[in-house]
């Protein structure tokens, strides 16, 4: 004959203070780690350390870590590496003996991303941002399995270069010249196809014009303004990152209209900019950071795409050159900064 076993009241409530237990220490992401161990992260940005723009980006990946149960000091530590132009100052960072060494490398944009994959092909790197092709560009193999140890989020889109062209157009109806400016690491020919390609659907001709420094700025602006161009649409890079307080005054003092494709513009005055959300974006990047911690290899982890776009007008920036936005440009507008 079987006997039947009674649990007492204290061992159910053993068993059930266990299993809260269990399941309390499976919510942290120090799982995938050794006790102590700090994940050491370098987020790189374009700029010098004064930008205002790039301080919101960092709050939103540190909210984002934080999000997923990372304290910084205790399981994380982050250290923003400033570019200033210089990408090779990746590299240095890396063979510093001198200086702790590093887990992850989150990278702002394609200079900074190409960079960090000369310097390590071990190092996970995660990308924050770029609004280049990663396939094209041999970070990755593919979208779906990056197939090495860079990963991450691209604001690259098929439908942005045309779209941002037409909503210039609806900005500026009276615009049939539009100057599209490039950086020379990048010429991006595929953008500008694709806003030729708008171009011939609006009645607008795109001239594209590559920017090799900052040395060329004002001599390409005269020769806008001299060939008669209407508006301008400015494709990101490593030549203009560093330089788009600048940008933003010569476009004002030409009396030119400007698409941008990065908020960071518009902060520093700039007229319009559509663009993915990248605040989201580097929040975001802590999702892959907490996935690898946690075992998984970046060589397996999909490149997503943005889904969700913002357009942003300044007013004040539309004021400064006499240009009068219509009503229906401005009620497309996600954010109006006036």
């Amino acid at each position: 004959m079987k006997k039947s076993v009674v649990c007492g009241p204290w061992s159910v409530v053993s068993f059930c203070c266990a299993l809260s237990a269990w399941l309390f220490a499976l919510s942290f992401p120090t799982e995938a780690q050794h006790a102590g161990k700090v994940a050491r992260i370098i987020l790189t940005r374009p700029e010098q350390p004064d930008n205002p723009a790039a301080q919101v980006l960092i709050e939103a990946f540190r909210q984002g870590l934080r999000e997923r149960g990372y304290v910084e000091g205790q399981n994380i530590a982050v250290e923003i590496l400033w570019l200033g132009g210089e990408s090779s100052r990746i590299a240095k960072r890396l063979t510093d003996s001198t200086r702790p060494k590093v887990d992850f490398i989150v990278t702002s944009g394609t200079g900074s991303t190409r960079a960090a994959q000369q310097a390590t092909r071990s190092i996970p790197i995660i990308m924050a941002t770029t609004s280049a092709d990663p396939v094209a560009e041999g970070f990755v193999a593919t979208f779906a399995r990056p197939g090495g140890n860079i990963t991450g989020l691209t604001n690259m889109s098929t439908e942005l270069a045309g779209k941002r062209l037409e909503l210039l157009k609806e900005a500026v109806p009276k615009a049939s010249r539009v100057v599209v400016l490039l950086d020379p690491t990048r010429p991006r020919a595929t953008d500008v196809k694709e806003i030729q390609d708008a171009g011939h659907a609006f009645g607008v001709k795109v001239q594209s014009r590559v920017m090799q420094s900052a040395d060329d700025f004002e001599a390409t602006f005269r020769s806008a303004t001299k060939g008669r161009a209407d508006a301008l649409i400015i494709i990101s890079g490593g030549v203009f990152n560093g330089h788009r307080p600048l940008l933003v005054a010569l476009a004002a003092k030409s009396r030119l209209p400007a698409m941008y494709t990065e908020h960071e513009y518009v902060r520093a005055g700039g007229l319009m900019v559509y663009s993915s959300i990248l605040t989201e974006q580097y929040r975001r990047v802590a999702v892959f950071i907490d996935k690898i911690l946690r075992g998984a290899k970046p060589a397996d982890l999909p490149v997503e795409q943005p889904t969700k776009f913002e357009l942003i007008i300044n007013l004040k920036a539309a004021k400064q050159i006499g240009l009068t936005i219509p009503p229906n440009v401005l009620a497309r507008a996600d954010k109006i900064v006036r």
